[in-house]
This record gives structure tokens, sequence and C-alpha cells, in this order.
């Protein structure tokens, strides 16, 4: 990259900002074409998550010009993602604890783990209880950041070269040779609409088409992770605040001055808001620690979610097919019509069901006994309780940021739904029964059960009647001893 490019327009957006960063002048012409093409440049910020502080543009941008000066074709540009979201984390200002909210916070977290001793056969993790700093966070989570994003930042960067490839191409002033899309066996990138290894005059740093795209949206998705992991930093209270597991070893956790400026706003004292917090924190670490399935499942069903994004090219072509090109606003409004919005196929919804509905069981049950574990102890339980279940289902900050990046809206729609029914299934059967249907994936309640806790006992109880009949017959055919009956 040359050093001459002109400096960025803190007006422009920052989308704009990254392109003439990364063309300089040749970025006019690039936007227009384009444009006149019917592709929407905006669209390498789809979810607006791009920095638009100068400050931390200026940064970002000189990472990404380094980034196509040299450098490989990953998914996300993950030292540009953490770089960014230490800044963003530090928004604000983000000193090192004290020693007195250390304290604090390691002292509510182990009277919380007393507590829930009362309320839950699951015994606290061996993990020590840790108060953490914004930036503390952001290092002891963007591990899982990079699983959860990868997939989805794979599927967009194929989808990224397979819609503007060719555009990219045109802009070169070089002819390409043959159909860029027909896999021509002469190019090693058949999207690139050039002969393996030929560099098209124009592109910075002499890379191929899509080279260049693979590389922006490896930058685009790194800033992009990088803005969404700091601005989480600054409103979690601990590491399952969206329901995932952000550590691959759970242990609790809280971010201290997040929790204090929770409590600001509230009428409860701060002692008692951090001790309800701490109960729902260390309850949530219990259930990821001794359910080791849960864990990889929630996270298994996000990849098989998050492999199958792709933009649909074809609706694309549609929208901007009858239109005048030439005219901004009649192309805006083709474009704001949701066309590069993920193509949602039946597996995704599939997928999408069973992560609801995990999400829901996974923080019914925090929800339920934390309050089990508050309602003797804190004078504020019902209120505080209330008040997390309203935040969560309104889906804050976390929510909406995480949505933005993956396109998963993780809010547990049927929250209240789940606590109903793990309180059925105390009541009937003691907290022990509870607990015991985390023992195996086969045991979770389903979306029926959330629609009628109250016969989840008698469609369990019709259920294991119907598999001891079919051990029985498999004794029979197989000529076995048949299984004694309890």
């Amino acid at each position: 990259m040359t050093s001459d490019r002109p400096v960025p327009d803190p007006d422009q957006p920052p989308w704009e900002q990254m392109l003439r960063a990364l063309l300089g002048d040749q970025a006019d012409e690039a936007i227009a074409e384009m444009r006149a093409r019917g592709i929407d440049p905006s669209a390498l910020d789809p979810a607006g998550t791009l920095p638009s502080d100068p400050a931390a543009m200026q940064q970002v941008l000189a990472q990404v010009q380094q980034l196509f000066a040299g450098g490989d074709d990953q998914p996300v540009n993950w030292r540009m993602a953490h770089d960014l979201a230490r800044q963003q984390a530090a928004q604000g200002g983000d000193p090192s604890l004290t020693p007195t909210q250390t304290r604090q916070v390691l002292d509510a977290l182990s009277v919380a783990e007393l507590w829930l001793d009362a309320a839950t056969e699951l015994p606290p993790s061996a993990a020590p209880a840790r108060a953490w700093s914004r930036a503390e966070w952001v290092e002891a989570t963007l591990p899982t950041w990079r699983t959860l994003t990868e997939p989805v930042a794979s599927s967009l960067s194929t989808a990224l070269v397979d819609a503007l490839g060719p555009q990219l191409g045109g802009l070169s002033g070089d002819p390409l040779s043959g159909d860029p899309l027909s896999g021509d066996p002469l190019s090693d990138d058949p999207l690139s609409g050039a002969a393996p290894g030929v560099a098209l005059p124009g592109l910075p740093g002499g890379l191929e088409p899509g080279q260049l795209l693979r590389r922006l949206g490896s930058a685009v998705f790194g800033l992009q992770v990088g803005q969404a992991a700091g601005t989480l930093a600054r409103d979690v209270f601990g590491t399952t605040d969206i329901g995932l597991p952000l550590l691959d070893v759970p242990a609790p956790a809280l971010v201290a001055a997040n929790v204090d400026a929770f409590a600001e706003g509230l009428d409860a004292p701060t002692d008692e808001v951090r001790l309800f917090l701490a109960l729902r924190e260390a309850a949530a670490t219990r259930l990821f620690t001794h359910v080791p399935w849960l864990r990889a499942h929630l996270l298994a069903t996000v990849d098989a979610y998050a492999r199958g994004i792709a933009i649909d090219v074809e609706q694309l072509e549609e929208a901007v097919g009858s239109i005048d090109p030439t005219d901004a606003a009649e192309l805006q409004r083709a474009l704001s019509g949701g066309v590069f919005a993920p193509h949602t196929t039946p597996e995704q919804q599939a997928a999408l069901g069973r992560l609801e509905t995990a999400l829901a069981l996974v923080e019914g049950w925090v929800d339920e006994v934390s309050a089990a574990a508050a309602l003797p102890h804190l004078p504020h339980s019902v209120a505080l309780r209330e008040m997390i279940r309203r935040r969560r289902a309104a889906g804050g900050p976390a929510e909406q940021t995480f949505a933005n990046l993956v396109g998963l809206e993780l809010r547990p729609r049927r929250l209240r739904d789940a606590a109903a029914l793990w309180a059925q299934i105390a009541r009937d059967g003691g907290q022990a029964a509870r607990d015991a249907v985390w023992d195996h994936p086969d045991l979770m309640p389903t979306a029926e059960d959330l629609d009628d806790p109250s016969g989840y006992a008698s469609r369990r109880a019709q259920a294991a009647g119907d598999s001891a009949d079919l051990d029985r017959a498999l004794a029979e055919i197989l000529g076995e001893e048949p299984p004694a009956q309890d």
C-alpha cells in the first residue's frame, strides 16, 4: 500500500472510508461502477457495526492497509478484531479493578455458591471465581467468539466473492476472459475472472479480484467482531449473558464496572443487586460445568445455522434488473428490501428452532434456580428477577449486537414457559428430578413441553413405556430374556 492515499473524511460512512483507504484515487470510479451495476457498496457493512468513532476508524484503516499489503485469506482478521474490541471496551474508561471491587465481586460469588447449594443438586464449578475489568472480559471470551463467528464469516465471504467478484473484475479495466461464474478450469479462482496468478491492474497490492474480496471480507468481519465484542464488554454482567457459555472452561465471573453501573439506576442496594447477579452467573456456571454435552450442543447448533448462510444472488439480480441504475433513489429503494439479508433454508429454520428451545431451557433453569436461592435472603429478589426477565426478553445491546453479527437473535423467547416447566418438574419429583433431566440430551424437554408444562410427566411416562415395549419386542426377536419390569 502506498502512503499517499487520501485521508478518509470522518463525515463519510465507515464503509466509504474503508473503500477510499483501500482504493485511493480509484475509489470514486469503483463506487460509481458498483452502483451502476446494481451493487450497493454499503452492503459491505450490512449490520452497521463498523466503528463510527473517528480515532478508532483511523486506527483500523491503518490495519486494513497493512492487511492488503500482506497477509492470508482467513475468514476473520483476528488481530484487527482484538485491537478494536479492546478500544471499544475502553470507551468511557476501563481502569483496573481496585482491591475493594475485587473483594466485593469474589465475596458475592462465594455467598452465591453457598445459597445455591440449597437450591440445586449440581455442585459448584471447580474453577476459581473471577472479578474482571471490561478488557479482561474481552481477552477471556474472544476465543469463543472465533468459534461462533468463523462459520458465518466463511459463508459470507463466499457470497461476497460470488456476488461482487465479476463486478470488481470489470472495474480493473482489464477485460475478463470467459464467464466468471462458469468455473473455467483455466482459473484457480473461478470467481476472480482472471487467469491463475494474474493480478488485475488497479487493485490494491496487485491482488486478484477474488483474493481482494476475501481479504476485504476478512477485514470487514474482523471490524464487526471487534465492535461486537467491545460493545458487549460494556454491557454484560458475566460470561453467560447471551445464553451461550463464552469460556472454554466454565468459571463464575462478573464485570465489576457493569454490575455497579446497572445497580445505580435501581432502588435496590448495590450489594443486593451484585448478589442476585452473582447467583445467576454461578448457577449458569454450575450447569455448563456439570452438563458436559450442553456447551457443545449449543455451539454446534449455532454452527449448523451459520454454515447455511448465503446471499440470494438471484433475488439481488431481480431487485436491480428492472430499474434505472442511474437513478440513485430508485436503486436505494430496491436494495433496502432485504436483498442482502441471509437466505434462510428449512435446515436453518430447524436449527433455529432447536437453538431457541435450548436457550429457553437454559435460561429458564437458571431463572428458576437462582430465584429459589435468592428468595430467602434478598428482599428485592422478586423485583430483580422480573427486571432481568424483561431485560432478556426485550433484547438489550448484547442480544442486538450478536443478532447483527451472526444473524441470530439469542433472546430466550419462551423464558417464562421454560421457568414454569422446571418449577413443575420440581413440584412433581423434587429438585433432584429437575436437575436429573440434564443427564442426557435425549431427556431434554421439547417445544411441546414448553406449551404444556403440566403434561410433561405423563408424556415422559408414556415415552418410557413405549421404550420398554420396544425392548421386550427386541428381546423376543433375538431370543433373549426380556428386561425386568420396575
